[in-house]
């Protein structure tokens, strides 16, 4: 009997702890992202970004010091898609192909966003940056990504739960 409840004990809080694991997660909706491409740098490469950034807080420095492999990824957002609250391993370059996409970052306690449109690009700074991208409600978006220093066998994205800053 007492082997009986351990092993029911043990299944419980096995599937409670898969529930919150799945709670805390915050998947996107209307996404569909595409690896293009994968690979790693043949001789060690060392990349830094310099964003002055007047929208939020500034000049930034992104450095990533031997960095690892690069994906390049297509995302496809249908009308009013989302990617769920999330970062990256490391420094992401974001190119709007159509569309318009608004990022919103989990540090801002406004929730106000920064829309990118058609032609328009950006740098995500990696790793600790959590943010979610919606896309347009009217129309699809197309974003292309090349992620810098994911590492090798990992995906590029991080899931994060929902910080609570934002109503959506």
């Amino acid at each position: 009997m007492k082997k009986r409840l351990a092993c029911w004990a043990a299944g419980v809080t096995m599937v409670a702890v898969g529930l919150t694991g799945v709670a805390m997660a915050t998947p996107g909706a209307g996404v569909v992202g595409t690896i293009m491409a994968r690979a790693g740098f043949a001789d060690p490469v060392s990349i830094m970004f310099l964003v002055e950034d007047d929208h939020r807080n500034g000049k930034q420095v992104i450095q990533v010091r031997n960095a690892q492999d690069s994906v390049i990824q297509e995302i496809v957002f249908s009308p009013g898609g989302h990617t769920g609250w999330h970062s990256h391993p490391g420094p992401a370059l974001a190119l709007v192909k159509q569309g318009e996409l608004t990022l919103y970052s989990a540090d801002d306690p406004t929730c106000t966003g920064r829309t990118y449109t058609a032609g328009q690009a950006f740098i995500d700074p990696g790793q600790g940056h959590v943010h979610i991208g919606r896309a347009s409600p009217i129309q699809d978006t197309i974003v292309w990504v090349t992620y810098f220093d994911v590492p090798s066998g990992t995906g590029v994205r991080l899931d994060a739960a929902d910080p609570g800053t934002c109503v959506f």
